[in-house]
């Protein structure tokens, strides 16, 4: 008796050890079938809901990619609409497997989850109403009304990092900073240089003002015990830029742009 119940023990410990591993078997995105995907619904050229309920974009072409061509086996993949403030809780909770959606990759955000990429490297700058000529760059963002959204940073790079004494005007998503800003209810919205081309590609009251601030890192966030899901998807996001489909996917979305687009494999974050 002594002998099975010590047995069984062993056994019931090995299986905990097994589930308490680096992110292999069926607790990493690696092993699923399916991989739910968190992505924004009103970012034109990134991630936008269609009125069919299918989604459209870059991060939605990137997810697609990642998914057919990790390593183990393709999978199919779920897309769910994920609010910014909500996306490293969806990922510890399990809510979604993966984030795509414009995710910058921070020290902030690294303490919560973990980031496989980045999958490209965009840049912050600022759209404004085409009427309004006065605005340059960054400072003279001064006394202005200036978008913020809840669960993003890039205001803070104007009002905290660079000290510029804006007036914040508070927002769910981008696409709500977008409406305010067509009706006059605020003067510019400061963000990553993709969600602002999307933006203007489809809104000509509106436009760049062409003096980005920083590199925005555009990570794929994940769990952070998940090291073998995040190797896995490296992998496949190098296999995106070397097979040429990252240059055609960025030039079918912003190739009308007068973005300076990147084509070459980003430098990665490291797994684990």
């Amino acid at each position: 008796m002594r002998v099975g119940r010590t047995l069984g023990a062993a056994l019931v410990l090995a299986a905990a050890l097994a589930g308490c591993g680096t992110g292999g078997g069926a607790k990493s995105v690696a092993g699923k079938d399916t991989l739910v995907v968190g992505v924004s619904k009103d970012q034109p050229g990134l991630g936008q809901r269609q009125p069919d309920g299918t989604f459209k974009g870059f991060d939605i072409d990137v997810a697609s990619y990642i998914g057919a061509h990790m390593e183990k086996t393709p999978k199919k993949v779920v897309f769910k609409v994920v609010q910014y403030s909500e996306r490293e809780k969806a990922v510890q909770t399990g809510k979604v497997d993966l984030v795509v959606s414009s995710y910058s990759i921070t020290p902030e955000r690294k303490t919560k989850i973990a980031f496989a990429g980045p999958y490209y490297v965009a840049h912050q700058d600022t759209l404004v109403r085409r009427s309004d000529t006065a605005i340059h760059n960054v400072r003279d963002l001064s006394g202005r009304r200036l978008c913020a959204v809840n669960g993003s940073v890039s205001w803070q790079r104007v009002t905290v990092e660079r000290n510029v004494p804006a007036h914040l005007v508070q927002a769910a998503t981008y696409g709500d900073c977008l409406t305010k800003l067509t009706d006059n209810s605020l003067d510019a919205i400061s963000t990553d240089d993709l969600i602002l081309a999307g933006f203007a590609l489809e809104n000509n009251a509106v436009r760049f003002v062409n003096a980005p601030i920083s590199d925005e890192r555009y990570g794929v966030g994940i769990r952070q015990d998940d090291v073998t899901g995040c190797e896995d998807i490296n992998k496949a996001i190098t296999e995106m830029y070397l097979d040429g489909t990252a240059a055609k996917l960025l030039t079918k979305w912003f190739g009308k742009t007068d973005l300076k687009l990147t084509t070459t494999v980003p430098q990665f974050e490291g797994c684990g």
